[in-house]
């Protein structure tokens, strides 16, 4: 994914609630959110170019969610692995903790940038591999926003979605995060941030939802995860131009 709001409530009723877009080239290859043929007990999108996922869910009652990092001062090492496999990791692995610590310890660095969220009713973590190396965090509750820096670095969409939902009710928290997720209005220059990409493209990838025809928001997602460990996703997705192409909700009951 490319932009993540969420609010993180443990001991809650619904200890996780999380909305984001996935921005994309609109001729990769891409399987909508789905009940995994393979692997059954997950559930969530395919990048069916390299194998991995943006965002995920297991029966198991674990939410992987990853975002890349955009920073011309991060050297990407050869060969890199792609970093889509990390979702599909995370919930694969019968000890989150431990194998999130053997990432930050060991292979993380492997990887070009990458954001890593990777939760459960009762711990939600953060792993951020950035130019200054390797960490690993919890994630303190409250409402919370990712994009392709680091946590809560305050770029303007970030900003405008995490608003968003921290100031909406709990019982319309889709709705209002919908109205921001799909502005498609451009950050004033002033306001860009510097990720190497170029004057023209910081503006059009300065908004929530980018509409182009051949790159742009692919596919919105809202995801709930109960205190039973029960997670339901709704995905709406466009194509090109930003057009409208379905949605899909599913649970991991």
């Amino acid at each position: 994914m490319c932009l993540i709001t969420f609010s993180w409530s443990p001991g809650a009723d619904i200890p996780l609630r999380l909305a984001g877009n996935r921005d994309e080239f609109h001729q990769r290859p891409t399987a909508p959110l789905a009940r995994w043929q393979q692997q059954p007990t997950i559930i969530g999108g395919r990048d069916l170019e390299a194998g991995g996922t943006w965002l995920a869910a297991s029966k198991q009652g674990v939410v992987a969610a990853l975002t890349n990092v955009r920073d011309p001062g991060l050297i990407t090492p050869a060969n890199a692995p792609s970093r889509g496999e990390l979702v599909t990791c995370a919930l694969q692995n019968g000890d989150v903790e431990s194998w999130l610590k053997d990432l930050e310890r060991n292979t993380a660095a492997h990887y070009a940038g990458f954001n890593l969220l990777v939760a459960t009713k009762s711990r939600l973590w953060h792993l951020h591999r950035g130019r200054h190396g390797v960490s690993l965090s919890l994630v303190p509750p409250g409402v919370h926003g990712l994009s392709n820096a680091t946590l809560n670095t305050p770029w303007p969409k970030l900003t405008l979605v995490r608003d968003a939902l921290a100031n909406s009710p709990a019982d319309r928290w889709r709705t209002t995060t919908q109205r921001a997720l799909h502005n498609a209005q451009t950050a004033p220059d002033e306001q860009l941030p510097d990720t190497g990409v170029g004057l023209t493209l910081e503006r059009q990838l300065s908004a929530a939802f980018i509409v182009g025809e051949q790159y742009g928001t692919r596919a919105t997602t809202w995801l709930t995860l109960n205190h039973d460990g029960q997670i339901e996703m709704t995905e709406q997705r466009f194509g090109p131009l930003g057009r409208f192409e379905g949605e899909t909700t599913l649970t991991t009951a």
